[in-house]
């Protein structure tokens, strides 16, 4: 299904900041933003909803962490007890002093590699895919800003030519 987008295209990002603003504040509904480059505050202005990927972070470092006790219990403590520099492997809790290094890298580790599987899932990052910009200069200097066009094409223009769009587009969008 296609739908016409008008794409206002910035060459700065202060000024793509207060187009949003503006934009918002006319009740318009933006599609989506390109950008070359983060923009701190462009999420909020948006109206976007906070990311949930901090939880998801959370829970995979306390996976990490719960895997190295268990794997340092089994190893060091069930599996192969060694007794290393004159004290004996009896339980968990008396060598636990050791193996805070290892439960925090395993809880780093965890956590960081599997937030980028999911950030990559979350963003349908996959190998081979093709970009989504509908611009090849958004990768290098120009922001751009998609709105979908209803009715109110000429107001939308006017609009968008009033908070310092350098160029304005119509085109066609397929949605997946």
């Amino acid at each position: 299904m296609a739908s016409r987008v008008i794409q206002a295209f910035y060459n700065d990002d202060d000024v793509l900041m207060h187009a949003v603003k503006k934009v918002k504040a006319a009740k318009y509904h933006i599609e989506e933003v390109f950008c070359p480059f983060p923009v701190h505050g462009l999420d909020k202005a948006m109206g976007l909803a906070p990311t949930k990927l901090a939880i998801t972070s959370f829970l995979y470092g306390c996976l990490g962490l719960a895997v190295s006790i268990w794997m340092m219990n089994y190893i060091m403590i069930e599996d192969w007890p060694q007794d290393i520099g004159g004290k004996p492997s009896f339980s968990f809790i008396e060598n636990s002093p050791a193996f805070v290094p290892i439960m925090f890298e395993l809880t780093v580790f965890f956590a960081a590699h599997l937030m980028v599987i999911t950030f990559y899932l979350r963003s349908r990052l996959w190998p081979f895919k093709e970009a989504e910009n509908p611009d090849v200069r958004s990768t290098d200097d120009h922001f751009i800003m998609e709105i979908e066009v209803t009715d109110n094409e000429e107001a939308l223009k006017e609009l968008l030519a009033g908070t310092g769009a350098v160029e304005i587009n119509i085109s066609e969008k397929n949605s997946h």
